[in-house]
């Protein structure tokens, strides 16, 4: 795997998580600076991620980068909004998160 391309998707999710938190601090849009910030930091992210996508497979850099964006998100919400996760979320994203290490190493 490229290492550039790969730091594109890293870099790229984030991005897009950063800016899941802003969408949160929105308070759906009702603060919109909060939501122009995000909107703006989801472009972002889909542009790193288009550049990532010049050596990588589509469906590898946007598994690799939903699976780091989900746990990412889960977490973050966790820390900074105390949002928690029943444990079959926890499987759903070890599963998620097994099935894009499986579909990276081929």
């Amino acid at each position: 795997m490229n290492l550039t391309a790969f730091l594109f998707v890293v870099c790229s999710a984030l991005i897009d998580i950063a800016a899941n938190m802003m969408v949160a601090k929105s308070d759906g849009f009702r603060k919109p600076a909060w939501g122009v910030a995000a909107i703006v930091l989801v472009w972002i992210a889909f542009a790193m991620l288009g550049q990532a996508v010049k050596t990588l497979d589509l469906a590898t850099a946007y598994a690799m980068w939903g699976a780091i964006g989900v746990i990412g998100t889960a977490l973050c919400g966790r820390v900074l909004f105390g949002n928690r996760l029943r444990p079959i979320g926890w499987v759903g994203i070890a599963l998620v998160t097994a099935a894009v290490v499986v579909l990276s190493s081929h």
